[in-house]
């Protein structure tokens, strides 16, 4: 796949290095595009990007761009995305995929009307760990679901912390991070939450910064989430069974889990990345695009857009709204 690359901050520079580690595989970059002329220059200098742009619809005439990777600030998401489709280009937009489920739907509409493949980079869906848990869970090794829990949460500092947390740019803990937890839960849970209590702490800059969450889901069956930009939270994990549980000592990295069945039988299984972690979703765009799909059979358009609406109704419940909402 030919890329362009929307925006330079630190998520690009992450994804710019994956698929230069990708080049054997037939992945390159080709273009990238900035509000900042001169930051696109440097970010194209750093990894030998043929063209740089200062704005993106000059990068979107670029013919030979197959796909773009969307990593504008939350806000962005749509109407970057929205223009990348209407000028052929397939996506991979950054989480969260837009800022509620109605801009989503729009896209993939656009997406379907266009034949163009669009997805979000909800990058842990594709990581062989979690596929595995996915299997063990529908083994029935570890029983029925009854619990998943999920914990989250880093400290932040300076300008960052005020783009992490900023309402302006669509930010907060719930969107940045909390999407993990929701992700990941909705990954065990395949349906959406029938109800939720929350407890929330809004930070000076309009978001929240921490959040505790308790979802109900059907067949009995809970979660309970904490988020945090703020606090030094382990990103551990459980999924709790009738027969076991899958305990993670890193769910958002996920490369080791242990599976400790009631009767006393333990076992990890770790399953390295290949290279950062990355590689997967882009690996995901490229099957997808030659298959001729709009959308992922993955991360399908109702995984995303069950999660958005759970993030919809629970800042709805903070009345925490976004610049542009609709």
């Amino acid at each position: 796949m030919r890329w362009g690359i929307i925006s330079t901050g630190v998520i690009a520079h992450k994804f710019a290095g994956t698929v230069l580690l990708m080049q054997a595989e037939g992945e390159q970059l080709l273009a990238v595009s900035s509000r900042s002329g001169a930051k696109a220059k440097a970010f194209a200098g750093e990894y030998n990007i043929p063209d740089a742009y200062g704005s993106l619809e000059e990068m979107l005439k670029n013919p030979q761009v197959d796909a773009v990777y969307v990593a504008a600030p939350n806000t962005m998401h749509f109407e970057t995305a929205r223009k990348s489709l209407e000028a052929g280009k397939h996506v991979l937009c950054e989480k969260p995929f837009t800022i509620n489920a109605g801009q989503a739907r729009k896209l993939y509409a656009l997406a379907r009307e266009r034949g163009l493949f669009i997805m979000e980079a909800f990058w842990i869906r594709f990581l062989p760990l979690l596929i595995e848990m996915r299997k063990v869970i529908a083994s029935g090794e570890i029983g029925d679901i009854v619990h998943v829990r999920s914990d989250y949460g880093f400290i932040a500092s300076g300008d960052r912390k005020e783009d992490k947390l900023s309402a302006r740019l669509g930010a907060g803990a719930l969107m940045d991070i909390g999407i993990y937890n929701l992700g990941f839960t909705h990954m065990v849970m395949d349906a959406a939450p029938v109800r939720f209590q929350s407890a929330m702490r809004k930070s000076q800059f309009g978001s929240d910064e921490f959040s505790a969450i308790l979802l109900e889901y059907p067949g009995s069956r809970s979660a309970s989430l904490a988020t945090s930009i703020g606090m030094d939270m382990p990103r551990n994990a459980a999924v709790f069974g009738t027969r076991g549980e899958i305990v993670f000592p890193d769910f958002q990295i996920a490369q080791e889990m242990t599976i400790r069945l009631y009767d006393g039988e333990t076992r990890t299984v770790q399953m390295p990345f290949d290279f950062n972690g990355f590689e997967y979703e882009i690996r995901e765009v490229n099957r997808c695009v030659k298959l001729g799909l709009t959308s992922s059979d993955i991360l399908r358009e109702t995984d995303t857009l069950t999660v958005l609406g759970a993030m919809d109704a629970i800042r709805a419940s903070w009345d925490i709204r976004f610049p542009g909402e609709n």
